[in-house]
């Protein structure tokens, strides 16, 4: 097993057991052996006889597929707390609330990340009967959520991470579109509006809709949707928040209607889920599956030209179909072995065993391909990788569905019909961000394009110069390497405007921020298309991008069918973890 010095940074500051003076006990390998050993403890739940411990050590050690950072931190520890996403519901009373914020501290304390809508809350300035007063409004106690956030240290490793989502027909929807524009504000929170069909239509449309009381039930406002619509614009121009949650699209995909309505998503955006619901996630490193010696003959005689047959050709689809069902497995018994910090989150969770299996890499595997992040190509790989890594999901949880049996709330489901599979798990496919486990990877994040080609990456309070391996290993191979080439990288981060290199090479090595948001947008929606929860995918935008950029990239993502957004302008949010290697 290799791993980068930035790796081995956060699993020793992160991930691996330390004595009580703080000194690290255990090796990488270790801590893959501790994993799969308790992760491997619930195949006598079902009387299986075979081992599946190496199988599971060997899956992840070889950084093939990981787990999320709450399985490999918690597992075979007494806090035990193995899921990534959870959602809490948030009550209109004074005990409702607080109740829900202990359970989110909770969860928050075991690595969990939290989301919530406030939706149900009265508006500020509403009666309160049982003290004749009036009430402060939703923002104010999502402040009251953040302070307690900032003051919970998740196993003194994970900084706490929080939804915070909002009906658009809310009263106070304004207040919360506007809560983030003073820098220091929800700090701890990523804020997104659940906008409705019918909301997006009235934009369209330049039609008024209503503003409702939750208490009440009834229409308090009449107001334009364009004028709501321009103030989310404009707070996502300055500060990146909010984000859009279509609440619509995400429920009509919801595989258990008659267990309850979903009303918000885990911190990223790509995990939708019922009031008390979890889900375990985990993704497979792309580039593992590439025949790299084979990709790399071809680079050399056929760059640019390489048909898409023969790309795929290149893709060890029997081993990611191999590893698929065991990945399966492995988030299937996280679930059973899982302690859970809620006992209504564990009923949940167990009654609809969602999982959420996905991808990094992605942006290294194009780029080993040769296939520019946007070509035409790169769509319908997405499409054709994410159909195959649902199917052959499918086809596991169907597996272990016949030897274990169906999700609890299986009946009543979209399932419980004629031709339709009979799962074990309500969901079985994610696109997460991955921000911690493609660092171990040592891949390229999620979905993402390259961010920089050089840039700072601050883990931990300990600060990387991060360089494209790709980009440095293709520069000597293809004989355009130099130390001026590179001076030049660190200073932007981008190839772009250097004279003297090849057109081809300045096409795949694109940075995030001179890819145009029409295809940040489309390849999200490839991806989405075979993708049972929702995708984290970020809309880079550069610094000098509009408000009607930002207006249009909305509006495309509706009208692509994607389940939510979130757009992020270059220098629009300071502290940011990454930022440009400004050589001195």
């Amino acid at each position: 097993m290799h791993l980068s010095e930035i790796a081995l940074k956060v699993l020793e500051t992160k991930f691996l057991l330390k004595d009580e003076e703080g000194r690290v006990i255990e090796t990488p390998e270790q801590m893959f052996r501790r994993v799969a050993r308790h992760l491997a403890k619930a195949e006598s739940l079902y009387s299986d006889k075979e081992d599946f411990e190496d199988k599971f050590y060997e899956l992840m050690s070889s950084l093939r597929f990981l787990p999320n950072s709450p399985a490999l931190m918690n597992a075979n520890k007494p806090i035990g707390q193995l899921a990534a996403c959870f959602v809490l519901p948030v009550e209109d009373s004074m005990e409702g609330i607080f109740s829900t914020l202990k359970n989110a501290a909770l969860i928050l304390q075991s690595g969990g990340g939290t989301g919530f809508s406030f939706s149900r809350l009265r508006p500020n300035k509403d009666i309160v009967r049982s003290t004749t007063g009036v009430a402060s409004g939703p923002v104010s106690f999502m402040k009251i959520f953040d302070m307690a956030t900032e003051v919970i240290k998740q196993g003194g490793a994970r900084k706490g991470a929080n939804m915070g989502i909002l009906n658009v027909n809310h009263p106070d929807i304004i207040e919360f579109i506007r809560a983030k524009r003073n820098l220091g504000e929800l700090n701890n929170f990523n804020i997104s509006v659940a906008v409705t069909d019918d909301f997006m239509e009235a934009v369209k449309n330049n039609d008024i809709y209503n503003l409702i009381n939750p208490r009440t039930g009834k229409v308090v406002k009449t107001v334009k949707a364009k004028e709501i619509f321009k103030e989310i614009v404009i707070s996502a121009w300055q500060t990146g928040d909010p984000g859009l949650i279509f609440i619509d699209k995400i429920n009509r995909a919801n595989p258990t209607p008659h267990i309850g309505y979903i009303e918000s998503t885990n911190p990223c955006g790509e995990q939708p889920l019922l009031p008390y619901e979890a889900c375990i996630l985990g993704s497979f490193n792309l580039t593992k599956y590439l025949d790299q010696d084979a990709a790399t003959r071809i680079q050399g005689t056929v760059i640019n030209k390489l048909k898409y047959e023969e790309a795929l050709n290149l893709i060890k689809w029997d081993s990611f179909r191999k590893d698929i069902h065991l990945a399966v497995r492995l988030l299937d018994n996280a679930i059973d072995v899982n302690v859970y910090p809620v006992k209504e989150v564990e009923i949940m969770h167990k009654g609809n065993r969602k999982i959420g299996i996905g991808v990094m890499g992605w942006a290294d595997l194009l780029i080993n391909l040769f296939i520019p992040y946007g070509h035409a190509k790169s769509f319908r790989l997405a499409e054709d990788i994410m159909k195959f890594l649902r199917n052959e999901a499918r086809k596991a949880s169907i597996s272990l569905a016949q030897k274990r049996g169906v999700f609890p709330n299986f009946k009543g489901s979209i399932y419980d019909a004629p031709h339709m599979p009979a799962l074990r798990n309500a969901t079985l496919t994610t696109i997460a961000p991955t921000g911690t486990i493609s660092t171990i990877a040592d891949c390229s994040s999620g979905i993402e394009p390259l961010f920089m080609l050089a840039y700072k990456r601050l883990i931990i309070n300990n600060e990387f110069i991060y360089t494209n391996k790709n980009f440095i290993d293709m520069a000597k191979r293809f004989n355009f390497y130099s130390e001026d080439l590179m001076k030049e990288v660190y200073k932007t981060g981008s190839i772009k405007n250097i004279r003297g290199l090849p057109l081809k090479f300045k096409e795949i090595f694109r940075n995030s921020f001179e890819i145009p948001l029409e295809v940040h947008i489309e390849m999200q929606a490839a991806f989405q298309k075979y993708t049972d929860n929702a995708v984290s995918k970020t809309i880079n935008l550069p610094s000098s991008a509009t408000k009607k950029d930002v207006a249009r990239a909305f509006m495309l993502a509706y009208d692509k069918e994607l389940k939510g957004i979130t757009i992020f302008r270059y220098g629009s949010k300071k502290g940011t973890l990454l930022s440009y290697y400004e050589a001195d």
